[in-house]
C-alpha cells in the first residue's frame, strides 16, 4: 500500500491520500509536479491479480479513456507501468460522490433533471463513437457532483468498446443497477440507459434498486415513488427501466426536453398574436373542429368516429408496402451484404467479418420491427363500425279532407253527448204535451 509522500514516475507524482478502494484497484490523490495540480492515480495490481480478465479490464480502461474527450468525463493524463503495477493518471474531479447521497437523503426533482441531462449527454457521446463505448457500470458510486452542480461519470473499469459477442462473456456490473441482458453477458447501448434509470430511482427513493417494489421482471416505478410523484417522470423512468432492451428508451435527451418543456408551463403562458400572413394554413377536417392528426391516425378516428368509413387505417396499402420493404431488407441486409462482406473478409480480415455480423444484426432487428408493425395492422378492424342514420320521413301537409275528418273525430264526444240528451228532452216535451 502506498503511503502519503510516496513518489511515482521518477518523482513526478507524489501521493497525498487515498480516495477510494475497490476489489480491482485503489485510487489515490497525488500532486503532479510537472503540471502543478492535483491528479487522481488509479493503481492496478497486475501481479497476483485474481484473473487475467482483471488485467484486461485495467488495460482497456487506460486505452479507452485516453481516446475520450468530454467535459463531463475526467481528462486523461497518462498511464504507465512500474514494478509490475499499472497506473492510470486522470484529472482529479473535486466534488461529492453520490454513493453517500444514495444511502442518505433523497434527491429533489430539479437535481434529478440535472443529473439526467448531464449523464444522458455523456452516454450518448459514448454510444455515438465507432465502435460504441458502453460503460456497463453506471451507479451512484461512479458519479461525482462537481462544485458547480454538474455531474460527471467516472470509473471506466468495466467499459466495453465492442459489440460482438464472444464465447465465455463475463458478467460485469453492479447487481441492482445492471440491465437484465447483462446477466447473459450481453452489453448493449441500452444497458447504460437502464443503469442510469436505476441510479436515478435509487437516488430519488434512497433505496437500492433490488429492494424496490417489482412487477414481474420490471421495477414498479409508480409504487416506488408513490402517488404524489409527477406522472411524467414516472413514465420516463418506466421507459428507461423496461426489461426488454428492444422496447427500452434510447434517446433520453429528447424525452427530457419534452418533459422540461411541459414542466415549464409554456401552455399556461398567453400566446402573442401572430400576423395573419405568418400563420400556417390549417385545413379543418369534416365536422369543423381543427386537428393536427392525419386522417388515417387512430386519434383522428377517435375524434371523428361515425362520420365516415373512409377514415379507417389504410391496412390494404400498408401491408403490401411492409411486405416489399421486408423482402428488400432480408435480401439486402440479411443475406447478400453479409455474404459479400464475409467473402471479402477472407482477403481483408477481421474488420469486414465484424461489419458482416453488425449488418446482419441490424437487418434482423429491422425485420422484427416490421413484423411487429404488420401484426398491429392485422389486429385492427378493417373499418370502424359506423352507425347508419335512421331515415326520417317528413310529415306531409294535411289535406282539406283529412282536416275535416280530424275535426269530426275531435267533435265526436260532444256530438255523442248531444245525442244522449235529445231523447230526454223529447220525453219531457211529450209529458208536457199530454198534460
Amino acid at each position: 500500500m502506498l503511503t502519503a509522500g510516496h513518489p511515482l514516475r521518477d518523482g513526478r507524482y507524489r501521493i497525498t491520500r487515498v480516495l477510494g478502494e475497490g476489489s480491482q484497484a485503489t485510487t489515490f490523490e497525488a500532486v503532479d509536479a510537472k503540471l502543478g495540480r492535483l491528479v487522481a492515480i488509479k493503481r492496478f495490481q497486475v501481479r497476483g491479480a485474481a484473473s487475467w480478465k482483471d488485467v484486461e479490464l485495467a488495460e482497456r480502461e487506460a486505452v479507452v479513456l485516453g481516446a475520450l474527450k468530454h467535459p463531463l468525463i475526467p481528462g486523461y493524463v497518462e498511464h504507465f507501468e512500474e514494478e509490475a503495477v499499472l497506473y492510470l493518471v486522470t484529472e482529479l474531479v473535486p466534488g461529492q460522490n453520490l454513493r453517500q447521497r444514495a444511502s442518505g437523503g433523497t434527491m429533489s426533482l430539479d437535481e434529478v433533471l440535472r443529473l439526467l441531462s448531464d449523464l444522458s449527454q455523456v452516454i450518448e457521446y459514448l454510444h455515438a463513437l465507432h465502435p460504441p463505448v458502453i460503460h456497463r457500470d453506471i451507479k451512484p458510486g461512479n458519479i461525482i457532483r462537481r462544485e458547480d452542480g454538474r455531474f460527471m461519470l467516472v470509473d471506466f473499469g468495466s467499459v466495453r468498446a465492442k459489440l460482438e459477442l464472444s464465447q465465455g462473456s463475463t458478467v460485469v456490473g453492479t447487481f441492482g443497477f445492471m440491465a437484465p441482458e447483462q446477466f447473459q453477458g450481453r452489453a448493449l447501448p441500452q444497458s447504460d440507459v437502464y443503469s442510469l434509470g436505476a441510479t436515478v430511482l435509487s437516488l430519488m427513493t434512497g433505496t437500492e434498486p433490488e429492494k424496490l417494489p417489482h412487477r414481474g421482471l420490471a421495477i414498479d416505478v409508480g409504487a416506488s415513488l408513490g402517488p404524489s410523484a409527477d406522472p411524467r417522470i414516472v413514465g420516463l423512468l418506466e421507459q428507461m427501466l423496461d426489461p426488454d432492451p428492444d422496447r427500452r428508451l434510447r434517446n433520453v435527451s429528447s424525452s427530457l426536453q419534452v418533459f422540461r418543456r411541459l414542466r415549464g408551463g409554456r401552455a399556461a403562458q398567453p400566446k402573442q398574436a401572430e400576423p395573419r400572413s405568418s400563420r400556417p394554413s390549417r385545413r379543418k377536417p369534416p365536422g369543423g373542429s381543427f386537428t393536427a392528426f392525419p386522417p388515417w391516425s387512430k386519434r383522428y378516428q377517435a375524434r371523428s368516429l361515425g362520420r365516415s368509413a373512409e377514415l379507417a387505417p389504410p391496412r390494404e396499402i400498408a401491408l403490401p408496402l411492409l411486405s416489399i420493404a421486408r423482402a428488400a431488407v432480408y435480401f439486402g441486409a440479411v443475406f447478400f451484404a453479409p455474404l459479400l462482406l464475409s467473402l471479402l473478409s477472407i482477403v481483408f480480415g477481421k474488420p469486414l467479418r465484424r461489419a458482416a455480423f453488425q449488418t446482419r444484426e441490424a437487418g434482423e432487428k429491422a425485420l422484427r420491427a416490421m413484423d411487429l408493425k404488420a401484426q398491429s395492422f392485422l389486429s385492427q378492424p378493417l373499418h370502424e363500425p359506423v352507425a347508419e342514420p335512421v331515415p326520417v320521413t317528413p310529415a306531409a301537409a294535411p289535406s282539406p279532407v283529412a282536416d275535416a275528418q280530424r275535426r269530426v273525430v275531435a267533435d265526436a264526444p260532444a256530438a255523442r253527448e248531444d245525442l244522449n240528451e235529445e231523447p230526454e228532452q223529447t220525453a219531457e216535451q211529450r209529458s208536457a204535451t199530454r198534460l
